[in-house]
């Protein structure tokens, strides 16, 4: 049986390696791109005996490397003696690729004073043999990246489909903007606590000032329309290949309707079994 902890990914150029490679990261694999061949077993040992803290691995090797179509085949039959790697080839058509490689502007490692068609077909015949090596070839012609991380959701990491990483966080707007947010709402037009005397040292996981803020008809209404918003949404970026999501709340300081809010956002999108956590940026200011 394959180990999908260990997946080699080669193939064609242009035919979609570093997208894989990166959703791969985003999967919490170690990614590694263009190690040379015979390193792989040294490195292989490492991973085996954890003297490297790593998982899970994605190791990406091509043509780029001297000499590779003759040694990785070598390497290959060796590390499969310690361990069972999923070795991925993929493809596409010549038209895909001589197309993609018009949009990159950029050259084919075999481009010397050949045209990109005889590149393609010139790597083409000389990974055949690894081709027939490998456990799953997935032929990238017609997909788009979403579509090829559907491929690699479901034939290498054994899932139905990407389950999205989603960030809740509460902020301040007076310690300005989280910059790497993805959406922001605001929450400064709910019922503030901080004007009450007995919650004012308190924060938005005290139970008094979550049902203060909670008790508010506007408050009822926006988390309604909140989530039935978020809801709309997610499938939509799914459907785009996003694996990662960051939602800011803010209110004025970040420790009273903000932490509320993102709290309840949290537990909404548990229900809907998204991997999801929450993090009150400034609830201590």
């Amino acid at each position: 049986m394959k180990d999908n902890r260990f997946i080699i990914i080669t193939g064609l150029s242009g035919s979609g390696k570093t997208v894989v490679s990166r959703f791969l990261e985003d999967m919490g694999y170690y990614c590694m791109d263009n190690l040379p061949a015979q390193l792989i077993p040294d490195f292989v040992d490492l991973w085996m005996r954890k003297e490297v803290e790593i998982a899970k691995v994605a190791l990406v090797v091509d043509i780029r490397e001297p000499g590779f179509t003759t040694e990785f085949p070598k390497v290959l039959k060796k590390i499969r003696k310690k361990i069972s790697p999923w070795l991925v080839f993929l493809e596409s058509s010549e038209k895909a690729l001589i197309t993609r490689f018009k949009e990159t502007r950029r050259p084919h490692p075999l481009t010397g004073a050949k045209t990109v068609l005889e590149s393609v077909r010139l790597e083409r015949d000389r990974l055949a043999g690894i081709k027939k090596l490998a456990d799953d070839v997935i032929d990238t012609s017609t997909t788009n990246i979403s579509e090829l991380k559907k491929l690699i959701t479901t034939r290498l990491l054994g899932r139905r489909s990407l389950r999205m990483e989603v960030l809740v966080m509460s902020f301040g707007y007076k310690y300005g903007l989280p910059l790497d947010s993805d959406l922001v709402f605001d929450t400064r037009f709910l019922p503030n606590p901080f004007y009450v005397d007995q919650m004012r040292e308190k924060t938005g996981r005290s139970q008094k000032v979550k049902d203060y803020v909670l008790q508010a008809p506007e408050t009822k209404k926006f988390l309604s329309e909140l989530t039935r918003f978020i809801d709309f949404l997610m499938p939509h970026f799914l459907e785009e290949g996003k694996s990662y999501l960051s939602v800011s709340i803010g209110c004025t300081g970040g420790r009273h309707r903000a932490v509320v809010i993102a709290e309840r956002l949290r537990d909404h999108l548990k229900k809907k079994d998204y991997s999801v956590r929450v993090y009150h940026r400034d609830v201590h200011k």
